[in-house]
């Protein structure tokens, strides 16, 4: 074996970006089923910020390392897996445990990255293309020639979803902050400021008669807002609570509130229809119906990125240890898209 250590990183509790701590140890080794890939990269995603607030929904008591997802080499495999797989650049969602230059997953949960794509590329599309393309086609069923309302079109999630739209034959418009406009003008997305207020005035001078799917990650009103924009027999996916972010208190609340409201929704008889998306929630189908959707989206977003129907947008790239600086970047949302953390 080399002689390279291990590097991770320990969310220890409640803590400020600086109160992460950098852990240094052996290299894990793979047991059945199970390989150890090394780190090329990996992200910082909304759920480590709220994960360092005690926020994220079902996360692990602390200490834990955090990193929802994770791209690099097949270093070693375990007992029962396919040796060639050694060398190989694999992508994974793992919810916990990216934030190491070493991570052990089972390898029914690796995806192959195609040849031709890198590292950091292929990080900013894993969760965030995973949610949007599962968003987009599994839950609003999208068709050429309809219209859609993206939040946060320059987020991590946002701008990738903003793409796969548009590849679709979908028409987007997007709220941003007005110094995105100019990029999603370019991109040919109308873009609306969310500061200037009043934002569902603007989205219906655009779309008279509704949109044909809302896509919403701030909850709490907005959601209501984003509700009554849907043209009939359109959809609204809410897939988080951006505006409960610096909250305290409970951490389920704001989530049942949501699931009541759509269970609330979907009982009125009037052709819309609202889903509260988690990423996760596939799992109630069976481990491997699970995994074989993830590798059929992941697969199909990589295609898109080979494509250049996708663009990787890293907004910048800070080494494993700069992680302090890294979430702080991430929580400062002056940047658009993913912030990719590096050996």
């Amino acid at each position: 074996m080399s002689t390279e250590g291990l590097v991770e990183v320990v969310l220890p509790g409640k803590v400020e970006p600086e109160g992460l701590q950098i852990r240094r140890g052996a290299v894990p080794s793979a047991g059945p089923g199970q390989v150890v890939v090394r780190m090329e990269a990996t992200g910082v995603s909304f759920a480590e910020q709220q994960m360092r607030r005690g926020r994220y929904y079902d996360q692990p008591p602390f200490p834990f390392v955090p990193g929802y997802d994770v791209v690099g080499t097949v270093l070693t495999v375990g007992q029962g897996v396919e040796p060639g797989l050694v060398g190989t650049r694999v992508a994974a969602l793992v919810k916990v445990g990216g934030w190491a230059s070493h991570v052990v997953i089972e390898a029914a949960d690796v995806v192959e990255v195609p040849e031709g794509i890198g590292a950091a590329e292929a990080e900013t599309v894993v969760v965030n293309g995973i949610t949007a393309w599962q968003m987009l086609h599994r839950k609003a069923g999208v068709r050429a020639g309809q219209t859609v309302l993206v939040h946060g079109a320059n987020g991590g999630v946002g701008s990738v979803l903003v793409q796969l739209a548009q590849a679709a034959g979908v028409k987007v418009i997007g709220t941003a902050s007005k110094r995105h406009h100019d990029a999603l003008r370019e991109r040919g997305v109308v873009p609306v400021d969310y500061r200037a207020g009043n934002v569902a005035a603007r989205v219906r001078e655009l779309a008279p008669g509704g949109v044909d799917a809302v896509f919403d990650h701030v909850g709490g009103r907005s959601v209501v807002d984003s509700w009554g924009l849907l043209a009939p027999g359109g959809t609204l996916v809410s897939y988080g609570s951006a505006s409960t972010r610096d909250d305290t208190g409970s951490k389920q609340w704001p989530v049942i509130k949501l699931l009541g409201r759509v269970w609330l929704w979907n009982a009125l008889p009037n052709r819309r229809r609202a889903y509260f998306f988690n990423i996760w929630a596939g799992r109630s189908l069976g481990k491997d119906r699970f995994r074989a959707r993830l590798r059929a989206d992941l697969t199909q977003v990589f295609a898109a990125l080979k494509r250049g129907d996708v663009t990787a947008q890293i907004a910048a790239q800070l080494p494993l240890t700069s992680v302090a600086d890294a979430m702080r970047l991430a929580e400062s949302g002056t940047v658009a898209g993913k912030i990719v953390l590096n050996p």
